[in-house]
């Protein structure tokens, strides 16, 4: 079921569109109602970028934070609950830390999904979360423990090794007692670093925190890009 904050007024359009396809049954012209349509997915989008945007009170409690370079913020939707009920392709359950969006394809770098964080996503992408724990995240470097294994780590550019790279990820491993592995569960009030790595499109070294978990499942997270690295390539 849509979420009734954010398209009270879509449904009311519905209802106003289809009365008006005639008492006589008689259909508009098509070209009529392709324009309405375009009007309604326009202000159905403007809609969603309310709905995924994070909230003003969490924007205030990080302002500061917010005024340094390479930050931001941002909210995941839980993909199980909300892929196809948005127009946004993937359900607002993506994020890309360079393109600063939610949708999917777009060189997403972290997603939500049955509670847990993901990163890599499509082809030889790949990539390697670990949890720092309660820490703050203006404190973290791509120099501390936990991290630095993450800066330090070389892409590769031939597809074999990327792909084992994506299988080392997804079962995991421990180094200087950090786990590190493609996803984790997502944890109120734990600080994260991520190398997502997304071949043609960016690799980079991020930290983020999730500060709130709403009541719809979804998280906000505010993030600090340590570091970015050559766009990674794969050797033909």
């Amino acid at each position: 079921m849509l979420p009734s904050r954010c398209f009270v007024s879509f449904l009311v359009s519905i209802l106003v569109f289809g009365s008006s396809i005639g008492a006589s049954g008689q259909l508009q012209d098509r070209p009529e109602l392709q324009a309405k349509m375009e009007s309604l997915r326009t202000q159905i989008q403007a809609k969603e970028k309310v709905f995924l945007a994070p909230s003003a009170e969490d924007l205030a409690a990080f302002a500061g934070f917010l005024r340094q370079p390479d930050t931001g913020m941002a909210r995941l939707m839980p993909r199980e609950t909300y892929d196809g009920k948005l127009l946004i392709r993937g359900g607002g359950a993506y994020y890309s830390f360079t393109k600063l969006t939610n949708e999917y394809g777009f060189g997403s770098d972290i997603g939500l999904e049955q509670g847990q964080l993901r990163v890599g996503f499509a082809g030889a992408d790949f990539g390697f979360l670990t949890s720092l724990g309660d820490v703050a995240i203006d404190t973290v470097t791509a120099e501390q423990p936990g991290v630095s294994l993450l800066a330090e780590f070389k892409t590769p550019s031939v597809e074999a090794d990327a792909r084992e790279q994506y299988r080392r990820a997804a079962n995991g491993f421990e180094a200087d007692g950090f786990t590190y592995r493609s996803f984790l569960p997502a944890t109120l009030n734990t600080t994260y670093a991520v190398r997502s790595i997304n071949y043609l499109e960016s690799d980079m070294l991020v930290v983020f925190r999730v500060t709130r978990r709403d009541a719809d499942g979804s998280l906000t997270l505010v993030w600090k890009i340590l570091r970015t690295f050559p766009v990674p390539r794969l050797a033909q």
